[in-house]
């Protein structure tokens, strides 16, 4: 089973698109396949510098492209049920019996409000999926109806995810407009995201650091 096959399984396809339309009503921002699939890449990318195996970095796919199926049935808990949706789909392919629980385990695990990274995997989802924070992933509204994770997500006008292979060091720098949102509103929906990013890091033997505008912030 590869990456590029579960991009194209129809039940995920589909399940993301009900699911991005679910968080749509709610007001939440971009969830699509577009999301999931920069996720995916990311989650990659972070393993491949750090120099885990290709098999490592083929299974953080496959989870990053998978992790917000759950949205479909709910937003609580969502992780947990697209950890449960994705075992089923993928119990039907030829993946081996421990890589899909270790990417059932990642999807499950990579929430802020419940999970926690607990190896490589789920660790390099965790970072991909926070660490998605741009402007583009407000969806089309007036800015006057804009709640606060629109108003922080369109003040980031720049975001950019470096991996140092040699320092361990994952970097998330942002670029930030203060007319769009201020510090504290950022850190108020952020925060236990980046704390949890942190974590993961340490997993993969790294340390993370956020900066904004510039300045060291974590």
């Amino acid at each position: 089973m590869t990456y590029e096959k579960i991009k194209k399984n129809p039940e995920v396809c589909a399940l993301l698109k009900k699911g991005n339309e679910n968080l749509g009503v709610l007001g939440y921002t971009d969830h699509s396949m577009a999301h999931c699939a920069l996720v995916a890449e990311r989650a990659a990318y972070i393993l491949k510098v750090l120099e885990y195996p290709e098999h490592q970095q083929e299974l953080s796919k496959i989870a990053g492209i998978m992790h917000d199926i759950g949205n479909a049935v709910n937003r609580t808990h969502h992780a947990e049920i697209g950890a449960i949706f994705a075992n089923s789909i993928l119990k039907e392919t030829d993946m081996s019996i421990e890589d899909r629980i270790t990417v059932v385990s990642a999807i499950g695990n990579h929430d802020e409000s419940t999970g926690g990274a607990k190896d490589a995997v789920s660790a390099a989802l965790i970072l991909a999926d926070k660490s998605d924070v741009r402007r583009n992933r407000v969806r089309s509204k007036e800015k006057d109806k804009f709640d606060i994770h629109d108003r922080v997500n369109y003040a980031v006008v720049g975001s950019s995810l470096k991996v140092d292979a040699n320092e361990r060091k994952i970097s998330l720098n942002l670029q930030i407009d203060p007319n769009m949102c201020s510090m504290y509103e950022y850190f108020d929906i952020f925060l236990g995201r980046m704390m949890m990013c942190r974590g993961a890091a340490e997993v993969l033997n790294a340390k993370f650091r956020l900066t904004v505008n510039g300045g060291k912030v974590l």
